[in-house]
């Protein structure tokens, strides 16, 4: 309730982050919080849904595979498509929650491809006509950054930017410190931008590799032919995944042209 409160117009990250670690610290957590959040997102104020679809992207960012496994199913992609729907909730959900249902519903079509239910389910929306076109996914939209580190971290980013934020938080006139206050809320914006990025690169190498190192296994058996017919489909199985994450990091290359040690990973 803290965390969807519709009476503030500004995220509230500390109670985001404590939903997130509750999901995380359940072991019913992640098939209880897409229940909980269906309802918020399908609420009729605006402020409130908006800041539940928040809650959800970032618990996609943080709440692991078991989260990521429920949000698939058509029982909670159903609750989302409500919202779309002129049968359902459609009709008086304001067209900014709309919006965003649909770049989540999409983006979520970019990052687990492998999630046939999703596609389904958004192929479904644009056979209707209920979604005209893709949307254009910024790149921080494509994922949910991660909950934001403790504000001091902020200063180490820039010293530039850190100089001015000092100096305007030591100002006993209201202006600067409004002003520090929104550089605050950018230089946060992209150091979670950054971190999620980062984690983005970091655990698809990580899957590439295991995956890459498994065929190879599985190919060397086969060449000498000792591989059992039981290993096949696993063979086979290993190999559409490789394809799949071909294009993720090809993605992921072109992001990261910036960084020659990551770029070399």
């Amino acid at each position: 309730d803290e965390a969807t409160d519709p009476n503030i117009s500004e995220e509230n990250w500390e109670c985001i982050q404590r939903f997130c670690d509750q999901v995380n610290a359940d072991s019913e957590g992640p098939s209880l919080a897409p229940r909980l959040l269906a309802h918020k997102i399908q609420s009729p104020q605006e402020m409130e849904a908006l800041h539940a679809l928040t809650v959800l992207e970032t618990c996609v960012n943080n709440c692991g595979e078991k989260f990521h496994n429920e949000i698939a199913k058509f029982r909670f992609l159903n609750e989302l498509i409500k919202v779309l729907s002129p049968k359902y909730y459609g009709t008086w959900s304001s067209e900014k929650v709309k919006s965003r249902v649909t770049e989540v519903i999409f983006s979520w079509t970019v990052w687990f491809p492998q999630e046939v239910k999703i596609r389904d389910a958004y192929q479904m929306l644009k056979k209707q006509g209920i979604v005209k076109e893709d949307p254009k996914l910024p790149e921080d939209k494509i994922l949910p950054p991660p909950s934001p580190r403790p504000q001091n971290s902020i200063f180490d980013m820039d010293e530039e930017k850190s100089k001015l934020l000092a100096r305007l938080l030591k100002s006993n006139h209201s202006e600067d410190l409004q002003a520090a206050n929104r550089l605050i809320k950018s230089m946060m914006k992209e150091e979670q931008e950054k971190s999620a990025k980062v984690s983005r690169r970091v655990n698809t190498v990580s899957e590439v590799s295991e995956n890459v190192k498994r065929m190879d296994e599985l190919l060397e058996s086969y060449k000498r032919q000792e591989l059992p017919k039981s290993d096949h489909e696993t063979l086979q199985n290993v190999f559409q995944r490789c394809e799949k994450l071909r294009p993720l990091l090809f993605r992921l290359a072109s992001e990261t042209v910036d960084d020659d040690e990551a770029l070399g990973k």
